[in-house]
């Protein structure tokens, strides 16, 4: 029920555009997933989103087991009806929120004792928890349960964690049973080049329709998440969707779809806007900065979101500093449209054939300050 076909593809630098079939239609790549961690993407509601472009969004597995319960979402009617977004869905496995939000966790072979953020309540996560939690929510593409370690990490523990990853990449593919549902591996490895090319290897040997990489963009420089990419950039099965997770800076994005990358996710653009902090094609740009005060033009003159097309720089910093929620709202609105259209404007690229220019252009264009 899922086919990934690629349509275009730049011979320069590998960068593909593709169309990713699903039971709930077809999926254009590269893309930008929409973070919804707790069955809503922050500030936003469903209609929205799909105005914005959004073509699938991520819900949180370890959120939602935990409150409300996968058994009160599959009641519903599924994660879909529970949060009247009919378009796709990508559940992530709970494995990086276990390991992050999660107090005195004991980690072994068999699975994770934690104790809950937010009740101080015991759970033991299992891959096959994990993926029944994923198939009760009834989302299109799910997770492996995997283990990612903190970076910087010691060769023997970012071992340890792969073959653990792989152990359980395994249970979780014999304990998979939906075939409306897409189950992908997740690449562990730290930073070792030895042991993310190993760990893809033996995902492959296993057989999965698409491929993430997990434990990246957790800290370390830029340029060492891009060496991990072009290593496994020649590695991964050219016709599966490569999915490289929890990566939102936009020159991140275009960096990595020139590495052959198809998917993305990351809560920056809510996280950001709520802030005040705004994506645009020039940089950075902090609207509650007192120079933004008369400033009568949009937030980005060549954006097409809603925000841009009707309100200025000045009224978005006055409504941060009345403290109206219209500003987190339209920020975020305005961020998610800027990543959802970057993709948009990438992939025209590489089936009109100029993404090397485009990839140069903005890189050249794009400032990590505030400007």
């Amino acid at each position: 029920m899922f086919e990934f076909n690629i349509i275009a593809e730049c011979p320069v630098t590998g960068a593909r555009a593709g169309e990713l079939s699903t039971p709930r239609g077809v999926i254009e790549t590269p893309l930008f997933m929409p973070v919804g961690t707790q069955a809503t993407v922050k500030a936003m509601s469903p209609l929205e989103l799909k105005e914005l472009g959004a073509q699938i969004i991520l819900g949180n597995t370890y959120h939602l087991y935990l409150r409300p319960g996968a058994d009160v979402i599959a009641e519903s009617g599924g994660l879909h009806r529970f949060m009247g977004w009919p378009e796709g869905i990508l559940t992530d496995s709970g494995g990086f929120q276990v390991f992050s939000l999660s107090q005195l966790r004991k980690i072994t072979d068999d699975g994770v004792e934690f104790r809950s953020h937010i009740d101080g309540s015991a759970h033991f996560m299992t891959p096959e928890l994990s993926i029944g939690v994923q198939e009760r929510l009834g989302s299109d593409i799910v997770m492996c349960f995997d283990e990612c370690v903190k970076l910087p990490a010691t060769e023997d523990a970012s071992r340890k964690a792969v073959e653990r990853t792989l152990k359980w990449a395994r249970r979780c593919k014999e304990s998979h049973a939906r075939e409306d549902q897409a189950l992908f591996g997740i690449v562990q490895g730290a930073l070792f080049s030895d042991q993310r090319a190993e760990c893809a290897e033996r995902l492959i040997e296993m057989g999965f329709p698409g491929y993430a990489i997990g434990g990246l963009s957790v800290g370390e420089p830029k340029e060492e998440m891009y060496r991990i990419l072009d290593i496994l950039a020649p590695v991964l099965p050219r016709v599966r969707p490569r999915y490289l997770m929890g990566v939102g800076m936009p020159d991140n994005l275009v960096e990595s779809v020139a590495r052959g990358v198809d998917m993305f996710d990351c809560v920056l653009p809510t996280r950001n806007g709520r802030n005040g902090n705004l994506l645009t094609r020039a940089g950075r740009m902090n609207i509650k900065n007192a120079a933004y005060e008369r400033d009568f033009r949009p937030v980005d003159e060549r954006c097409g979101c809603y925000a841009c097309r009707n309100f200025t720089r000045a009224y978005l910093r006055h409504l941060y500093k009345c403290g109206e929620i219209l500003a987190a709202r339209m920020c975020s609105l305005h961020n998610l449209y800027f990543l959802t259209d970057l993709m948009k404007r990438a992939r025209s690229a590489i089936i009109g054939g100029s993404f090397p220019d485009f990839h140069k252009k903005f890189v050249s264009s794009w400032q990590a300050e505030d400007i």
